[in-house]
């Protein structure tokens, strides 16, 4: 059925339960999976008190969201080997994780992506919006939504 998923993941809880649940949908199938995380670029910007992130600053913190990232994936890494599925992963820089999801899925050539959902509402979702939703609206692939 499925060859190839992109299970992407934030780090949250609900993003590591829906990680372990799609490393076992692929032991099941003999899928192999690609793990995926994305971090924002910190934008420079100025305060009330008219300061402003030095770029000393703004790479410091790439490289610990990058950091934070690799360990994501290296925690699937090891629930993958565990499951004798085989892994390989993609750290990102992007402005938007959607965006990245859905790009990510069709230059690795995955057929499906295996998300999370946190299931906020009504203004929580306005405000936060959804990464669910935005990859919803924009795959071409098939979308399991992991609640």
């Amino acid at each position: 059925m499925f060859r190839h998923i992109l299970i992407p993941t934030d780090g949250s809880p609900i993003a590591g339960r829906a990680v372990r649940a799609g490393i076992r949908f692929a032991r099941e199938t003999g899928a192999r999976v690609t793990g995926y995380y994305s971090y924002d670029t910190l934008r420079a910007h100025v305060n009330y008190g008219g300061y402003m992130a030095s770029d000393k600053f703004v790479v410091q913190m790439d490289r610990r969201a990058e950091h934070v990232g690799r360990k994501y994936l290296d925690a699937m890494a090891k629930l993958a080997r565990a499951a004798r599925v085989r892994f390989d992963s993609v750290c990102a820089k992007v402005p938007d994780p959607a965006e990245g999801i859905v790009a990510t899925a069709r230059r690795k050539n995955c057929d499906v992506i295996f998300i999370a959902s946190h299931g906020r509402s009504g203004l929580s979702k306005l405000i936060m919006g959804s990464v669910t939703q935005k990859v919803l609206a924009h795959s071409k692939i098939p979308v399991l939504i992991y609640r």
